[in-house]
């Protein structure tokens, strides 16, 4: 019996290309493809797929929050990450909220097919380079104990943050990050708070302290 996988991508090429990959390999069944955040969970609980393949970065709803509302649901259907995002807190913060496999987009189609079926299996599969000794590492150094602030910011707080600190506005992160202004806003509000900053002159100065600011944000 096939998988049944379901993939949530918006971007079409990529959706495209994992179907083509999967189909391919005889040994999964695509049910279906969505482009939209906030459709994600409605086509899980009526499709009921084995896997899905989820983005982190979509229009309407963020990947993490798809995740949360999966799991709120107690829906069966196993989550593997397919993203552009190959840092240490996407993955942690990924499966802290129910996923169970995150492969990196530059991945091969061996690796993919892997994930997927590790997945349906019910085994955790996670892309090189990590490991889950190495996501255990980091989620240990950047725990409730940790006394930086900025560990306490989510995987899309610190994409607002990386792009409010060059100097967009919110409407134009809104349509970078493909998500409502008012959730820009709301992002935005939160990890100020969370920063201990009252202005956007406290935003750039916490950035150039932390040397997070790069070359071109700077002049």
């Amino acid at each position: 019996m096939p998988i049944s996988v379901l993939l949530a991508d918006d971007h079409e090429v990529v959706r495209r290309g994992v179907r083509a990959i999967l189909e391919a390999d005889g040994r999964f069944e695509i049910v279906g493809d969505v482009s939209d955040g906030r459709r994600v969970v409605a086509a899980v609980a009526e499709r009921r797929p084995d896997v899905l393949i989820l983005d982190l970065t979509m229009p309407g709803m963020s990947g993490i929050d798809v995740l949360r509302a999966l799991a709120l649901r107690k829906l069966p259907t196993r989550v593997v990450v397919l993203s552009m995002h190959a840092k240490d807190e996407f993955v942690a913060e990924a499966l802290q909220h129910g996923a169970i496999g995150y492969v990196v987009k530059d991945a091969g189609a061996a690796e993919l097919v892997s994930a997927v079926r590790s997945a349906a299996a019910g085994r955790r599969y996670l892309s090189a380079p990590f490991s889950a000794a190495r996501i255990r590492d980091y989620v240990r150094r950047t725990s409730a104990e940790s006394t930086d602030p900025f560990d306490a910011l989510s995987a899309r707080q610190r994409e607002v943050f990386d792009l409010a600190v060059k100097g967009l506005t919110n409407s134009e992160i809104a349509r970078r990050l493909a998500i409502g202004r008012r959730t820009t806003e709301t992002h935005r509000a939160n990890l100020m708070r969370k920063l201990g900053l009252k202005g956007e002159k406290d935003l750039i100065r916490f950035a150039l302290r932390r040397g997070l600011l790069d070359d071109d944000a700077k002049a």
